[in-house]
């Protein structure tokens, strides 16, 4: 088909824009041929008519369907071209936010600049091990690629990283490295994958700087080789630099900075380290300051420091280095402010004592006046004389700043040696992986001799791209078989011979620099000479004569001339530093394409999106400049002339299935695609037939999708007809029945209406003639009513009126007598108030004028004269009234005396008198007071009388008021009453709505609650597992260690020998003792001698030594009390002649137990002797040291010691619990319960005739407890101990005899005491032998109910003593129920105490049996030969098996080889029962517990253990050896709870199963020894079935075709994906199917628990859904509403097998709910806000990062679906903002459940198993 066929209407296409570049456009009607005019309609909504050239005629490129935009792979776009392109990387990077894409073997990369959480952990683990076109572009899927071919094919790879500035090309290089150092993992200790990251700071600080582009610009290129071992893991790295900007040191642009170091330096110049640089603020400084812009936002300078210096010190650069460092950078600094002063034109001088200078010599450390002078001055040398010449300021400051540029590379050379020095490794490099980190092509307004370096090194790169991709396709065809023809493409060959060939530009610019006079100028002049009008290549610009242009393969670039000297000899003075090298760029740059070249390339190109940094902003001019720049597009046009689409044939038939007829699909698939497409496509050109694709020209599948979009739209137009119509007419039915149906009913309706109408009329005119008379009659009623009633009232009114009348005329008259009365009295008062008020002035008057006189006579003379004469004559008069008067005075003295003495007697007599008056009066006064009360009673009465009167009618006022009121107010409360009611009601309906609101909310709270508990339980049963894994880790890594030490050392070390570490720590009791055995049996391997005295760690020895010394001290004192405690029990031995034999016994028993508590001394001393032995002897000088053998041997035995001091504290804690005890059996006030058991169980051995036999062995025991003690006290420290205790003793003697004597006297108070108690103790001692006659049973409950009575007759005295005070009683209640409860206790704890002493006889009686054996060995060695020993406790044979199996010590090794080490699961599986193994091995240690023998059980126990544990080491990856093991673990668990003897394991026993509990020995500990064991087999099974899944399950759940033509399959590009059909040998959903019934079957054959099946199988889909979402998130091909229907379908038959298991409550399938969730997210409406709503309501389970992930992937495969908009995906994130969900995008695939036990007993009868012959067990026997 020819191209121009595609030009029909509505065919879209792009046409140039110079805003957007490309701009979409569509036909407005077909092309033909001869056309110079296209109609287009643009998308705003425009008409254009577009001109086609007329000299090319060239149509304008077609527009890719809309299927195929957004593809991971440009190459798989239909038509390759720019615009293509350019829209593909914009839809990926705008709208679904993916900033890789591939471009052939190209990943191009485009700087989002904001940080995505797409470089986790989860995400390198996802990449790792897949394929490249498997997932999603990802620079680790580049990484993963270059590390597999690595290991793969042996051979070396690089990754290419390029772009200009800004575009991110250090972060890729960075993040490729992170994944090689995550993925390999180091072969050393020595971290040397954190090393190659810490470099990174360290380079950036010296090589990058900020530039107008980016504000951390490479201002270098770096080459990294990542070496690996013959492993594959990072051992080591070396590092290459190339083009460092050394011009930037002395020169910087506007709003640029130099390097980040010199600003590092200047802001943290305040810190004292940096004091003697002399530094300050950056500005300055003239290296810093011309740029204007010392500071980028956002970064602190002085923290950056930090972490250079941090970096630094890791790379093993030491502080002395780093302030070498720090002092030269600096001088650089002061260096460049150094100024120079000129003479004259040709000379110039530095101003004495220049302080920068000055400041430069010294951290220089060089001569100021030499320096001063050099640098003003150069010396010329010739052939004979030298001379020294002066040069001008230019010339000075040009060759300052060589100097500068000359240190900072030497010491940039020097960091990049030292950095290269931490990273090397001493192993042998097998392999390595190159990351280049170089900047690609670069085009300023200016562009100097940096920028031709840099595009000289680009189009070098780009011609070793070029010719990769050529022949990538040259051997595609080949490997296809197609015919090759030679593709037309861009060589850059002729570009690079212009720049190096022979008199090319850098020969003639070496020649020239070589010449003594040669210029810029003259060079220029070379190149027009030799290049101009010869090369098409070169060009010359119009307006200048000191530049060139040179043609490269991204755009022509303008070089100016000035400086490419100078920059290319780098001249330095051979004065001023005596070294002058030239640059030998060239060289490296040959040397760097030789390594490439020798290497397999990866190529990543960087994308600067924008100039702004904004993120996910995309600026189309600037992308094409790069996309051009950097060969992509050179790769799409290499694709494009060649046949880019390639399809495989079982792809091309199932996406092109439907063009098909059915006579045309034949068995061969390959024929099939021939024939179809022989018949689509007429011109073969277009297409190639290979050996398995298909490959087609450009615009070829293009049109295919438009054949098949155009059969998929007739099919659909015709499925639409057809149902359109069946829908049509089976509406038109439904609706013709259903109105014969309503008329039907509607007729029915209207008859039945019509007659109830009748019905109703009559009954109306019935009703109607009643109801009228009834009217009619009661309103006659009412009006007579009403008539009467007015009457009545009028009738009063009127007579009220009439009596209101008469009544106002009676008050009338009254009123006007009473005013009259009033007015007349008040004018009278008046007329006499006026009368006496004229009098009253009259007076007045008449008084002031007699005044007037008065006051003018005084005023006269005479008046004077008057008054005198009158006066004397007054005077006169008065003498002689005064001596009238003292006459008269002197008679009446004496008439006073006379009359005083009458008045005396007369007084005498009126006093009598008066006292008998008084009497009188008082009499008087009594009756007058009788009278006065009386008469205030009378009228007390009268008043009450009235009052009462007046109450009286008040109250019958206020009663009838109150009555009326009552009356008002019930009829309130009937009202309010209803109205209460009514609320009532209300209120318990809401009561009861809140009832049940408060209940569902209380029920959701406490679910809520029971999951979060839940949820807590997980996570702790999930850390503690987690730590049981990374121990069970350690502990493999241990062994592989010990064993690689094994192979390498031939020699064994000295010191203690350690066994594996099998169990946890609460064991070590039990394996200590094994261990010191194990120590004492290979002498030789512990002791060997060395050449050195071994230093010894003193500390260590004296804090050994101080614990010992602390054992020995509490040893005694224990043995002190119990000597106390003997004595007392031998005093009151004495007082009891009745029991001497038992209490003889005790004792004894008692020093046995010392004797034991010594020889356990003795054994601790014995091992701490050999410590010191170890230690003193002769080793290596590191022996003392962390980790040394000695150092592990004295750590092991103390902490041994540490356990063993514990031990033997239970011990004497036991032994004291039981003295104390037995001395309150002794005191007459207990209830003697103790005593009445010690008798029991001495009668029972009396019975058995052992009561001798242990008498004699502890009498044997004590004679040699003498000879014991000298042996513990051989080195005489417990002498010395014992001998201060004993003085001791005397002082607390001596005291206690001053405290005797007063006590004797009260000892006399207590002798009354006493005599009660005695008399006490006879009636108990009756009461004991009464309950001796009693059967055991009875005896405890005999003595309780005594001891009751007892205190209820003390209760009844008690009570009758405190009934006068119940306070006190009460105290004493409260008293005597604390003692009852007590008392209680008390007879639980003897209960106990029983037991433990049944215990205890039985060990007695065995050591009994030992001493025997041990004085027969004293006796004879013939006597043991002859007569074979018996041993004590000899089991009794029972007709009936006891479900024991007993085997001999010696034989335990052969029962764990053959039971467990070389035991085959499949074998035991199939015809054995369940757990056979487990039950065989807990009746062996049910003998070991019958038997009494620890040491058996222990060893047992450990060894089955060990055995376990080799056994899934050797086999831990075959999923039936872990599965049997692990079923087995849990069955012996299981038993060991089951015949515990603790009450709750026991309820579901049967009475024989519960006789065949375990006795002796409490095995807790290693039940949770064994719980740990089984949590770390469960995870190991968890991991073997991941390990067998994790193949499966991608290929089954996503890309297999569960059911066919589904979905279809898209162009892949050249990064092929794993085919999505089933091929043979690929896994389908069936395979996943057969692998879990596998598992099942395998589990259920093993009698695995059923709790734990449905653990394992919760575990098994919870894999299965994390790595399938997981696989989802990173695939874009599968986001499709076609690939969410498989999924469901998938998940539906994985819910059918849990069904068909009856699994479906195991939690399973809620784990496969976050990949439900997002396969129904691919298949819902994603349009409207309701469907965001109902997305966000759906969605629970999954993250709001995972949902906007799949909303971002989702891809339509067909024409017909429709993609996401970004504002829908917009209101996504809006709504679930406030979500509190995990930011991070994938599922843990890693994460396993934490895994429980439940308890199941067996109901299988220990006695009824029989040991098959299969198992080679015939040494055990059944008992």
């Amino acid at each position: 088909m020819a191209a121009s066929e595609l030009y029909t209407k509505f065919a879209r296409v792009w046409i140039p824009d110079p805003e957007e570049v490309w701009k979409s456009a569509e036909l407005l009607k077909d092309y033909k041929p001869g056309d110079k005019v296209l109609l287009l309609h643009l998308e705003d909504g425009k008409d254009l008519e577009y001109r086609l050239d007329p000299k090319t005629k060239e149509l304008p490129h077609l527009r890719n369907p809309d299927i195929l935009v957004g593809e991971n792979d440009l190459t798989a776009l239909s038509y390759l071209h720019e615009p293509a392109v350019l829209h593909n990387l914009r839809v990926r990077f705008i709208d679904s936010k993916l900033i890789y894409t591939y471009c052939g073997i190209v990943l191009v990369a485009i700087n989002p600049y904001e940080q995505l959480p797409i470089y986790g952990e989860d995400i390198i683990n996802a990449y790792s091990g897949q394929n490249m076109g498997d997932m999603d572009p990802h620079i680790f899927a580049v990484a993963e690629e270059a590390y597999k071919q690595m290991a793969r094919d042996e051979r070396n790879q690089s990754i290419i990283v390029s772009g200009e500035s800004g575009a991110g090309k250090t972060v890729s290089a960075k993040y490729a490295m992170r994944y090689f150092a995550t993925v390999s993992g180091s072969a050393s200790e020595a971290n040397v994958e954190e090393k190659v990251l810490a470099s990174n700071p360290i380079m950036e600080s010296i090589g990058n700087a900020k530039t107008t582009r980016n504000d951390n610009s490479s201002r270098f290129g770096k080459y990294i080789e990542i070496g690996f071992d013959k492993r594959y893991r990072i051992i080591g790295a070396n590092m290459r630099t190339y083009l460092l900007e050394k011009s930037r040191v002395v020169f910087q642009a506007e709003e640029e900075r130099n390097y980040h170091i010199f600003y590092q330096l200047c802001a943290s110049a305040n810190s004292p380290e940096f004091k003697v640089l002399r530094l300050g603020d950056a500005n300055n400084f003239h290296y810093t300051n011309q740029g204007g812009s010392p500071v980028i936002e956002g970064v602190d300078d002085a923290k950056e420091m930090a972490h250079t210096r941090q970096a630094c010190t890791l790379l093993g650069i030491s502080e002395s280095y780093q302030m070498g460092i720090f002092r030269i950078l600096a001088g650089i600094l002061h260096l460049g402010n150094v100024v120079f002063m000129s003479r004259d034109s040709d000379s110039c001088t530095i101003p004495p004592k220049h302080e920068p200078l000055s400041i430069f010599c010294d951290l220089m450390g060089v001569d100021f006046e030499e320096m001063c002078h050099w640098l003003c001055h150069r010396k010329l040398a010739t052939a004979t004389e030298t001379y020294i010449k002066p040069i001008s300021k230019l010339q000075a400051t040009n060759a300052r700043d060589a100097l500068a540029k000359h240190i900072y590379a030497k010491l940039f050379n020097w960091i990049v040696d030292h950095v290269n020095q931490a990273l090397h490794s001493a192993v042998k490099q097998h392999s390595f992986i190159g990351v280049l980190d170089i900047y690609g092509f670069e085009t300023f307004e200016i562009n100097s001799f940096e920028q031709f370096c840099i595009n000289y090194a680009n189009e070098k790169l780009q011609q070793q791209f070029n010719m990769h991709v050529f022949k990538l396709e040259q051997e595609e065809y080949m490997k296809e078989q197609i015919p090759w023809t030679l593709i037309d493409f861009y060589d850059n060959q002729p570009c690079i011979n212009l720049i190096e060939s022979k008199l090319g530009i850098l020969d003639l610019l070496d020649e020239e620099c070589k010449m003594p006079k040669g210029t810029d100028d003259t060079w220029a002049q070379k190149l027009y000479n030799t290049h101009l009008n010869k090369c098409a290549l070169f060009e010359k610009p119009r307006l200048s004569n000191k530049a060139f242009i040179i043609q490269h393969f991204a755009d022509k670039v303008e070089y100016q001339c000035e400086g490419f000297l100078e920059k290319n000899k780098d001249t330095v003075f051979e004065e001023q530093i005596k070294v002058l090298k030239s640059s030998k760029f060239r060289n490296s740059l040959h040397l760097l394409m030789e390594t490439l070249n020798a290497t397999t390339p990866h190529y990543v190109r960087c994308i600067k999106p924008n100039d702004f940094k904004f993120p996910f902003t995309f600026d189309e001019k600037r992308a094409v400049q790069q996309l051009r720049a950097c060969g992509v597009l050179e790769t799409i046009r290499i694709s494009a002339a060649g046949f880019p689409s390639r399809w495989t044939y079982q792809e091309f038939f199932s996406r092109y299935r439907v063009l098909m007829k059915q006579k045309d699909v034949l068995s061969d698939r390959k024929q099939t695609c021939k024939n179809v497409l022989e018949k689509l496509i007429v011109d073969k050109d277009k297409y190639q037939f290979g050996k398995t694709k298909i490959f087609f020209r450009a615009g070829q599948v293009a049109y295919l999708e438009k054949l098949r979009a155009d059969k998929l739209r007739a099919a659909c137009i015709r499925i639409q007809k057809t149902i359109r119509g069946w829908l049509l007419r089976k509406k038109y039915l439904r609706m013709r029945k259903a109105a014969i149906t309503v008329q039907r009913y509607v007729r029915g309706h209207q008859a039945r209406c019509y007659a109830k109408f009748l019905r109703r009329t009559k009954a109306a005119t019935i009703i109607q003639k009643y109801w009228r008379m009834y009217v009619a009659r009661r309103r006659y009623k009412i009006t007579r009513t009403a008539t009467i009633v007015l009457q009545s009232y009028l009738r009063g009114y009127l007579a009220r009126n009439r009596y209101h009348k008469i009544l106002r005329e009676h008050k009338a008259v009254i009123i006007q007598k009473w005013v009259r009365g009033w007015l007349a009295r008040t004018y009278y008062r008046r007329s006499i108030h006026a009368i006496i008020y004229l009098q009253c002035c009259f007076r007045r008057m008449m008084a002031k004028r007699e005044l007037k006189k008065l006051k003018i006579e005084a005023r006269s003379v005479e008046r004077y004269k008057k008054l005198h004469i009158g006066m004397e004559n007054k005077i006169m008069q008065l003498q002689r009234k005064v001596d009238e008067q003292n006459k008269d005075y002197k008679c009446l003295m004496e008439k006073l005396t006379n009359l005083e003495g009458i008045y005396n007697s007369e007084t005498e007599k009126l006093r009598s008198d008066l006292e008998r008056l008084q009497l009188s009066e008082e009499e008087a006064k009594i009756a007058t007071g009788r009278v006065l009360s009386l008469q205030e009673e009378i009228a007390k009465l009268r008043k009450d009388l009235e009052q009462t009167q007046s109450e009286k009618k008040s109250i019958e006022e206020r009663a009838d008021r109150y009555k009326q009121e009552t009356e008002q107010l019930v009829s309130n409360l009937k009202e309010e009453n209803t109205l209460l009611k009514q609320e009532k009601e209300a209120l318990n309906h809401r009561i009861v709505e809140q009832a049940k609101e408060m209940t569902e909310t209380m029920e959701k709270k406490l679910v809520e609650e029971t999951k979060q508990l839940e949820l807590d339980l997980n996570d702790e049963r999930l850390r503690y597992q987690n730590l049981l894994n990374e121990f069970s880790r350690l502990e493999e890594r241990y062994d592989d260690l010990k064993e690689e030490m094994t192979l390498m050392v031939n020699v064994p070390k000295p010191g203690h020998k350690r066994t594996d570490s099998t169990h946890s720590s609460n064991e070590s009791e039990y394996t200590f003792s094994s261990e010191i055995a194990e120590t004492e049996d290979i002498p030789s391997r512990t002791e060997e001698p060395s050449e050195k005295k071994v230093p010894l760690d003193m500390s260590l020895f004296l804090k050994l030594q101080k614990r010992v010394t602390e054992l020995e001290q509490e040893k005694q004192v224990m043995q002190d009390e119990l000597d106390r405690k003997e004595e007392q029990v031998l005093r009151s031995k004495a007082k009891e002649e009745e029991r001497p034999q038992i209490r003889g016994a005790e004792l004894e028993y008692e020093s046995l137990k010392r004797q034991e508590l010594e020889s356990e001394n003795k054994k601790l001393k014995n091992e701490l002797n050999e410590l010191r032995k170890a230690l003193s002897e002769k080793s290596a000088p590191e022996v003392t040291a962390p980790g040394a053998p000695a150092y592990r041997v004295l750590m092991e035995q103390l902490t041994s010691v540490s356990e063993e001091l514990d031990v033997r504290k239970e011990e004497v804690l036991i032994l004291r619990s039981q003295l104390v005890s037995q001395k309150e059996a002794i005191q007459p006030k207990n209830t003697m319960t103790d005593s009445t058991i010690l008798l029991e169980d001495v009668q029972k051995m009396k019975d058995k005739g052992e009561i001798a036999q242990a008498y004699i062995g502890l009498k044997e025991t004590n004679r040699s407890s003498a000879m014991d003690c000298h042996e513990l006290n051989e080195d005489g420290e417990l002498l010395l101990v014992y001998e201060g205790l004993k003085q001791a003793n005397r002082l607390l003697e001596s005291q206690l005899q001053s405290q005797k004597r007063s006590h004797e006297n009260e000892a006399e108070a207590l002798r009354g005491e006493i005599q009660s108690l005695k008399e006490e103790n006879n009636r108990q001692q009756q009461l004991l032998a009464q309950n001796l006659q009693l059967p055991p049973e009875a005896r405890i409950e005999a003595s309780l109910q005594h001891e009751i009575t007892r205190l209820t007759n003390e209760n009844l005295y008690f009570e009758e003593l405190y009934a006068d005070d119940p306070k006190k009683y009460q105290s004493y209640r409260i008293s005597l129920y604390r003692r009852m409860i007590d008392l209680m206790e008390q007879l639980e704890k003897q209960d106990k105490t029983v037991r433990k002493l049944k215990k205890q006889l039985k060990v007695f009686a065995k050591k009994i049996g030992e001493l025997e054996v041990g004085q027969m060995e004293n006796i004879s060695p013939g006597q043991i030969i002859d007569e074979p020993i018996r041993p004590v406790n000899i089991p009794r044979k029972e007709k009936d098996f006891q479900g024991m199996l007993e085997y001999k010590k010696e034989d335990e090794q052969k029962l764990v080889k053959n039971l467990i080490l070389e035991l085959k699961p499949r074998g035991v599986a199939v015809n054995l029962i369940p757990g056979l193994p487990a039950y065989i091995l807990f009746m062996c240690v049910r003998h070991a517990d019958y038997l009494n023998d620890d040491q058996k059980v222990r060893s047992l126990l450990t060894s089955t253990i060990n055995s376990i544990k080799k056994v899934l080491k050797k086999r831990g990856d075959d999923f039936e050896t872990v599965s049997f093991w692990l079923s087995n673990t849990c069955r012996f668990l299981h038993c060991l709870k089951q015949y515990s003897g603790e009450e709750g394991f026991m309820k579901h026993n049967t009475s024989r199963q519960n006789e065949h509990c375990l006795t002796n020995f409490d095995l807790a500990e290693y039940r949770q020894v064994l719980s740990d064991l089984a949590i770390q087999i469960y995870q190991q099974l968890v991991r073997v079935l991941e390990n067998i899944l994790q193949p499966m399950i991608v290929s089954g759940m996503l890309e297999h075709e569960t059911i066919q033509g589904v979905s279809g399959v898209k162009p892949t590009g050249l990064r092929k994906r794993t085919s999505s059909i089933a091929d043979e040998g690929t896994y389908t959903l069936d395979s996943i199917l057969r692998q879990l019934n596998s598992f099942h079957s395998v589990m259920c054959q093993h009698g695995m628990d059923p709790e734990l099946i449905k653990q394992v199988v919760k575990q098994m889909f919870y894999i299965v859904g994390a790595v399938t979402l997981n696989n989802l998130l990173l695939r874009k091909d599968m986001c499709s509403w076609s690939k969410g229907m498989q999924i469901r379908y998938n998940v539906s038959q994985l819910e059918e097998w849990l069904r068909d298991k009856n699994l479906m409550n195991s939690g399973a399938k809620e784990t496969l709910e976050p990949l439900i969730q997002a396969a129904q997210l691919l298949q819902v409406k994603k349009k409207t806000d309701d469907d965001a709503e109902a997305i966000c309501s759906m969605c629970n389970a999954l993250t709001t990062a995972q949902i906007v992930k799949v909303l971002n992937l989702y891809t339509p495969v067909n024409e017909f679906e429709e993609r996401v908009s970004v504002s829908f995906i917009r209101t996504i994130q809006m709504r679930l903002r406030d979500r509190k969900d995990s930011p991070q995008l994938l599922m843990d695939a890693k994460h396993i459940f934490p895994v429980t036990f439940p308890f199941n007993p067996s109901s299988l009868a220990l006695e009824t198993i029989q040991i098959p012959a299969s198992l080679g067990l015939g040494f055990i026997s059944r008992v």
